[in-house]
């Protein structure tokens, strides 16, 4: 009899390790499905659409190779989005990081109502860009607008036209992006301080600084460095993917001055219905983003301090 049970106790023991392997591919089946069906397989058509003259609607599409890119690196068009969405992020993406590490500082420094503070500068990552873009467009209004009726309180007597310039609008739709990220930045900085030791300061002090520049130069600075570098691939990435606010509020005017790679290539695939030439476009903005990260991660990266 017990040798009996001996058996069976062994048998169990040897099917368990395959029904617990059995449930977990069971459990990974579906996002495996979801990562192909809605990721895999839909860049793997883009790379192929992006070698073909496919239009929308068309019944036949021809091989072009090369075409495509050629095309692109030939059209104006196509260097002003990309002059403009370099600018752009060249704008957004130091200033919004700089602006969210003073306010995270600010407020982790201990000032009253911080709470308050944190909700009011996470609200734009928290608002529709839709409804956001609508307000900001009645802001920089060039006649009823509050901010030029504030430069002409003051004395300027004829206001920029924020939207409908060449010479500002670049620089407005800057203004705005930088507003979006600056509250996901706040809150990323402010996880990056919380987790910071006190002991570190009140070591920092007895070691003689006493200044708050030299505790953040000697202490905050470097441990924030994981932070910084996670802030900078999302802010870049957030930033070279602008979108929203060029389609609501300018359709990449005045004269292409606004145009971004983005509604560049959403105009093409869906305005113009050239789905293979927008796939190119795309092709080559997922190159340069991945070759942005691995740029910044590998000169980077190094020089971090992970505690």
């Amino acid at each position: 009899m017990s040798s009996a049970v001996g058996l069976g106790a062994i048998k169990v023991t040897r099917g368990a390790p395959i029904g617990e392997a059995l449930a977990g591919l069971m459990l990974t089946v579906p996002a495996g499905l979801a990562y192909l069906v809605m990721l895999l397989l839909p860049t793997m058509a883009t790379i192929l659409l992006a070698f073909t003259d496919y239009e929308l609607g068309l019944p036949d599409w021809n091989w072009i190779g090369l075409g495509n890119f050629t095309e692109m690196f030939e059209d104006r068009g196509f260097g002003v989005a990309l002059r403009n969405t370099i600018i752009y992020v060249g704008f957004v993406t130091p200033l919004s990081i700089l602006l969210g590490l003073g306010i995270a500082l600010l407020i982790e420094s201990g000032i009253r109502g911080r709470a308050t503070f944190r909700a009011i500068f996470f609200l734009p990552v928290v608002s529709l860009t839709v409804a956001m873009a609508a307000a900001w467009q009645y802001l920089l209004h060039p006649t009823i607008g509050p901010l030029n009726g504030l430069l002409r309180a003051i004395g300027v007597s004829s206001p920029p036209y924020w939207l409908s310039s060449s010479d500002w609008v670049l620089l407005s739709l800057s203004a705005i992006g930088i507003w979006e990220n600056i509250g996901y930045n706040m809150v990323l900085f402010l996880a990056g301080l919380t987790a910071i030791p006190r002991e570190l300061y009140h070591a920092a002090e007895v070691d003689g600084t006493k200044t708050w520049l030299d505790r953040f130069r000697l202490v905050t600075w470097p441990l924030l460095g994981p932070t910084t570098l996670f802030v900078l691939t999302i802010t870049m990435i957030r930033s070279i993917r602008v979108f929203d606010t060029v389609a609501v509020l300018t359709q990449g005017g005045p004269n292409k001055a606004s145009e971004v790679l983005l509604h560049t290539m959403y105009k093409e695939g869906f305005t113009f219905l050239r789905l293979g030439y927008s796939a190119a476009i795309t092709l080559v903005f997922l190159v340069m983003v991945l070759g942005l990260v691995w740029l910044q991660t590998k000169a980077l990266d190094k020089r971090v301090h992970y505690g």
